[in-house]
């Protein structure tokens, strides 16, 4: 019986740019920006560009390993966070814990399976179609989970009495949920950053297929 190949080590380099992101996103999300986000909007969809930047590099079976660590830290984050009471009650609530964790998973394993699709076409397709596509995924996910009614069993002695509220959406449009407000400016974020995220990709990639 053949000897089992050892496994392949982590780029420390990925990993540690994960990390940087998911803690400083967590961090962040608690100052608020404007009636609609929060400064960790800003960081958060780094998190895409980390995931494609390896999967480019390193392969999908690295991303998917640098994703895992990028959710070990975002659970510990959100564990810690449960146990800090801020003024309205603990800083992140289990809802909101779940909802960041699972929407964090799923989307990024579906933007490392999008761009090893797509990986063979022009260089931008891949990780613009994947971080759209994760981005969305994840923005739905998470406000859903988090806020929406229909999850209210998740923590029934929560009071989401404020996501609820009715107002015109973004202050301008159709009167919808607060929650909806949120997830509509997150997203927007979300796909500003997808597209500026695909200049430091096409550096970061071509500089090291160069040193290769």
């Amino acid at each position: 019986m053949p000897p089992t190949p050892p496994r392949a080590t982590l780029p420390l380099l990925p990993v540690a740019a994960m990390a940087a992101v998911v803690l400083a996103s967590n961090v962040l999300v608690q100052i608020r920006l404007g009636d609609w986000l929060t400064w960790g909007a800003l960081t958060y969809p780094l998190a895409f560009l980390v995931t494609d930047v390896t999967n480019r590099l390193h392969g999908p079976a690295t991303a998917r390993r640098v994703v895992l660590t990028g959710f070990a830290v975002g659970v510990a984050c959100s564990l810690a966070g449960t146990q800090i009471s801020g003024p309205f009650g603990p800083l992140v609530t289990w809802r909101i814990a779940l909802g960041s964790g699972v929407a964090f998973l799923v989307a990024q394993m579906l933007d490392v399976a999008i761009f090893d699709r797509l990986r063979g076409g022009g260089w931008w397709r891949a990780p613009l179609v994947s971080s759209l596509a994760g981005s969305a995924v994840d923005t739905a996910l998470f406000f859903s989970i988090a806020f929406a009614a229909v999850f209210a069993f998740l923590q029934p002695d929560l009071d989401q009495a404020w996501a609820a509220e009715v107002v015109p959406l973004l202050g301008l449009g159709p009167a919808a949920p607060l929650w909806v407000s949120l997830a509509v400016a997150d997203w927007g974020v979300k796909l500003a950053l997808a597209l500026l995220a695909l200049v430091p990709f096409r550096l970061l990639s071509r500089a090291r297929a160069e040193r290769v």
